[in-house]
């Protein structure tokens, strides 16, 4: 569950997080370019954590991060939590059975529930856009 970047001197260049998760790449810039063509006041930055689970990518507003990007060993993962209203909607949409069924099983937080999902191709790309339209509506 680390970064593949743990060193908390040296945050992660564009190379290296094409290097890192390879083909994924596109994929990733694509979310990227996707959540700052939705909302234009969306921040993007590095964030070390910890040395146990290194460096993440953070895409957010002046009141919460949206969008969790976070760089594995020629993948990644898209992190987000759901309020309850927004639950409600990803539940009722068309998004994949298995997104839902992760969702459901999450365990709830103050903040609401929090999904990961593993990005080894593009198979989830437009689930992935629905779900931070979701988010952003909410």
């Amino acid at each position: 569950m680390q970064s593949i970047f743990l060193d908390k001197n040296q945050e992660p260049t564009v190379s290296d997080l094409q290097n890192g998760i390879g083909t994924t790449f596109p994929i990733w810039k694509e979310i990227e370019a996707f959540l700052f063509e939705e909302y234009s006041k969306v921040k993007s930055k590095w964030h070390f954590t910890s040395a146990k689970t290194g460096w993440s990518f953070r895409m957010s507003d002046s009141k919460r991060v949206l969008v969790y990007l976070l760089p594995r060993n020629q993948y990644f993962k898209v992190a987000m939590v759901f309020g309850q209203k927004a639950t409600d909607v990803v539940l009722e949409s068309s998004i994949s059975e298995t997104i839902k069924s992760e969702l459901k099983a999450a365990k709830v937080y103050a903040e609401g529930r929090g999904i990961r999902i593993d990005i080894h191709n593009d198979d989830l790309l437009e689930d992935i856009k629905k779900l931070i339209q979701i988010k952003l509506s909410s």
